[in-house]
């Protein structure tokens, strides 16, 4: 695959628009070969998770005040809101996203780590609430699909948000961009545009994943999908964007990076080779920060042969970015706290290893209950737990091979009779190279056991068969791409304020 080294120019190198690194997404974007059948198997397989996770969050609510915003742009011919009928539909924006705070809500959707950090498939909602309005077909929701993934993961690898305290939906924005663009069949020229326009919009910091953690961890996402599709629209008229958008000397690289003086490597897929990034993505078997599912898999192994209540201290030797993202290293004592908020417990390597270790098992929502956070027993055990970065442990996290890559860490725990017990695990169960690497069937599974309850069984058959069939979904077909959920499924009391746009004239 061609690699592209990029740094920060002056105004007066500036290149051509195709040789910029906004320019050789869209080229890509373009020219991207159909995806082959283990790839398309994978899109399945993610649309199948992030409609799961998402119904699964239907009544929370964040959830609910999104959905409400988005019923405030009602439009004919629009798209559907994940679970509700689809005879109501609202512009592409609000349902892409409303339907995109529904799968980050639980953090149970996919991810991919390398240099930063990403959830691949908040892609996804986005890109099919343009699809169901422009009526386009299965194969060409698969394609937009695949192109997203290649470029947000591609940039994942090449370029660390995280060390510069910048969220990492800006990997994302461009992504759904460029994806927009090789779904509706743009010129490369409009979709470098809009990638320009969504880079420049999207930067953030890391804030919204710090401390106190608030319920715009899920919207910051949707956020930046609506970010894209708006510079989609905004390119299609003709409008142009800032650029060179990361190399420009008052851009990207010098101001939001490292630098003046940084380089980065982004790889992409040249012509005749496929795109095939999602492959490197992993399912979430927990619902938990992905840093936490190889924990979580261990803990259920050490509480067999580990009587937790003689456990006087435990420290958890792990990589650098789940020492300081998720561990003591972070610093942030709300991870410690009984009283913090279900965003920062999923967040909190050390809340969620007390929890696994007592109760072998974890539930997407009776983990994070307040009565659960507030156990006696769980807070004494959460107080005796602490983390440490590792250097082995932080090389294979950024290993560039991908058989190489591990996620987990090494558990030390000191007893009360002086003994040292030691266990570790590399990667999680589900992830692709564990002990039960997921197939199409689990993740079918996790559709079932989530979101079956909220369903009739001809609805759950109807949208499994049309899952299973993608590539052979016409434009209507795209469009009913949303199981509807029985009438009493939605609570009518879940919270959603007042906001603005419930307020008519003359209020």
């Amino acid at each position: 695959m061609p690699r592209y080294n990029i740094r920060s120019l002056s105004s007066a190198e500036t290149p051509p628009w195709r040789e910029q690194l906004a320019g050789r997404i869209a080229t890509f974007s373009t020219a991207a070969l159909p995806p082959e059948s283990v790839t398309l198997e994978m899109i399945q397989c993610r649309l199948l998770d992030s409609f799961a996770v998402a119904l699964a969050a239907i009544n929370r609510g964040p959830v609910a005040s999104a959905r409400a915003m988005a019923l405030a742009h009602l439009r004919s011919g629009g798209a559907p809101l994940f679970g509700l009928p689809n005879s109501i539909t609202v512009d592409c924006e609000w349902a892409g996203f409303a339907n995109s705070v529904a799968v980050r809500e639980l953090d149970f959707n996919d991810t991919f780590l390398a240099a930063d950090f990403a959830h691949p498939s908040d892609c996804i909602a986005p890109l099919l609430a343009v699809a169901q309005q422009t009526e386009q077909t299965g194969t060409s929701l698969a394609q937009a699909i695949a192109v997203s993934y290649e470029i947000h993961i591609a940039l994942v690898k090449a370029i660390d948000l995280h060390s510069y305290k910048k969220d990492h939906v800006a990997h994302l924005a461009p992504a759904i961009a460029a994806g927009l663009g090789a779904l509706l069949k743009l010129p490369a020229e409009i979709i470098f545009q809009a990638v320009n326009q969504a880079v420049h919009l999207s930067f953030s910091t890391r804030q919204s994943r710090k401390g106190q953690i608030s319920s715009w961890k899920a919207f910051a996402p949707a956020q930046a999908g609506k970010t894209a599709i708006e510079a989609v629209d905004r390119a299609m008229r003709g409008e142009g964007a800032p650029s060179p958008i990361y190399e420009g000397e008052d851009s990207v690289i010098p101001w939001m990076l490292a630098g003046k003086e940084a380089k980065y490597a982004i790889t992409l897929p040249g012509p005749g080779e496929a795109a095939k990034n999602i492959l490197e993505s992993f399912p979430k078997a927990h619902s938990a920060e992905y840093q936490a599912q190889a924990i979580i898999d261990l803990a259920f192994e050490v509480r067999s042969k580990v009587d937790i209540c003689r456990i006087s201290k435990a420290v958890l030797y792990t990589s650098d970015h789940t020492h300081f993202v998720i561990g003591t290293g972070a610093n942030d004592p709300q991870k410690m706290d009984p009283k913090a908020s279900r965003e920062t417990l999923d967040h909190s390597i050390m809340y969620i290893l007390a929890v696994a270790l007592e109760d072998g098992s974890w539930h997407h929502i009776d983990s994070y209950t307040a009565e659960r956070a507030s156990r006696p027993s769980t807070i004494d055990l959460w107080q005796k737990i602490e983390t440490a970065a590792d250097p082995e442990w932080d090389r294979r996290y950024h290993a560039e091979d991908p058989a190489m890559r591990a996620y987990g860490g090494r558990l030390e725990l000191k007893m009360t009779d002086g003994a040292t017990l030691v266990f570790e695990k590399s990667i999680a169960d589900a992830h692709p190279n564990g002990t039960k690497p997921w197939k199409l069937e689990d993740y079918s599974r996790k559709f079932t056991s989530l979101a079956g309850h909220l369903l009739t069984e001809p609805e759950i058959d109807r949208f499994l068969t049309s899952i299973h069939n993608l590539s052979a979904l016409d434009g209507r077909g795209v469009t009913a791409l949303n199981p509807e959920v029985t009438k009493q499924a939605i609570m009518p009391d879940s919270p959603t304020g007042l906001g603005l746009f419930d307020f008519n004239k003359g209020n």
